[in-house]
C-alpha cells in the first residue's frame, strides 16, 4: 500500500509561484508513474501533469503547458510540481497520485491506483 502526502499549497498572487511536493512511502517509488491533478469548487478532478517512472517522459494538460513543470527524484521518494505565473484558473485542491506501470493512461484519473489527501492553492487576482 502506498501513501501519499502533498505539501506546498498556500496562497499566491496572480503572476506568482508555488512548489508543490508529494512524498511517498510504503512501495517502491520507482515502480510507479505519477501524476497530479486537481478539483476546484463544483468541478470534476482534472489532469494536471504526470511523469513516467525515471523521470524521462511528461505530459501535461494544455491550461498549463509552458507554465508547469513536473519532476521527480526517486531518491526521496517526491515529486514535485512547480506552478509559475499562476492564474486565477489554477486555485483547487492539488492532488498527487501513483500508478503501476502496467497502466495504460497518464491522464485518466481511474487508471491510478494511489491518491493523497490534496492540499489546497488558491491564487488572487
Amino acid at each position: 500500500q502506498v501513501q501519499l502526502v502533498e505539501s506546498g499549497g498556500g496562497l499566491a498572487q496572480a503572476g506568482g509561484s508555488l512548489r508543490l511536493s508529494c512524498e511517498a512511502s510504503g512501495g517502491i517509488f520507482s515502480a510507479y508513474h505519477m501524476g497530479w491533478f486537481r478539483q476546484g469548487p463544483g468541478k470534476e478532478r482534472e489532469f494536471v501533469a504526470a511523469i513516467t517512472w525515471s523521470g524521462g517522459s511528461t505530459a501535461y494538460a494544455d491550461s498549463v503547458k509552458g507554465r508547469f513543470t513536473i519532476s521527480r527524484d526517486n531518491s526521496k521518494n517526491t515529486v514535485y510540481l512547480q506552478m509559475n505565473n499562476l492564474k486565477p484558473g489554477d486555485a483547487a485542491a492539488y492532488y498527487c497520485a501513483a500508478q503501476h506501470l502496467l497502466s495504460s493512461s497518464l491522464r485518466i484519473p481511474t487508471y491510478y491506483n494511489y491518491w493523497g489527501q490534496g492540499t489546497q492553492v488558491t491564487v488572487s487576482s
